[in-house]
């Protein structure tokens, strides 16, 4: 019988499988997006995926577009700024529906109303605790998180509607 491999192995044999390209830091920008490129921005942009060191965004018309255009070199050093180091190479830009529920807003009063048991933080910490590199366990924490929560509001009925 084999010895049970570690959550930390597993998921770098899983990573490795996949052949991603892009180091998993790099999907810490949408955590962050208002904190990079500022409110403005944010609230008419959402990234959509990472392919080749090329972040690809939706905006929310073609005239911000145009003028996200120009300010590209600024915003890949934002991005590469908060990333630590030069991981986005280029930024593609199309336009494309940003939805209501990514506004930080509606983000920040859906974690508020949505709580979590003790019980499932447990069981993310427990996944969580064979990894060894800080900064790789944060953001599966956060998105072990978010997604607890998200999946917690699906199931809880809406109250006022």
């Amino acid at each position: 019988m084999k010895k049970p491999q570690s959550i930390h192995s597993i998921l770098a044999q899983t990573l490795k499988g996949l052949q991603l390209e892009v180091p998993l830091k790099t999907y810490s920008i949408w955590g962050a997006w208002k904190e990079i490129v500022g409110e403005a921005i944010a609230h008419q942009t959402q990234p959509r995926a990472i392919r080749n060191h090329i972040l690809f965004i939706d905006v929310s018309h073609s005239t911000w577009m145009q003028q996200l255009q120009f300010l590209k070199p600024a915003l890949l050093g934002k991005i590469n700024g908060f990333l630590g180091e030069p991981l986005i190479e280029d930024i593609r830009f199309k336009v494309g529906k940003i939805p209501a529920a990514v506004t930080p807003l509606r983000e920040r009063k859906q974690e508020r109303e949505v709580r979590l048991d003790r019980k499932t933080i447990d069981q993310i910490e427990g996944l969580l605790q064979n990894i060894t590199d800080a900064e790789v366990r944060k953001g599966f924490k956060e998105l072990l998180m978010k997604s607890a929560i998200l999946e917690q509001s699906r199931k809880t009925p809406k109250q006022g509607n």
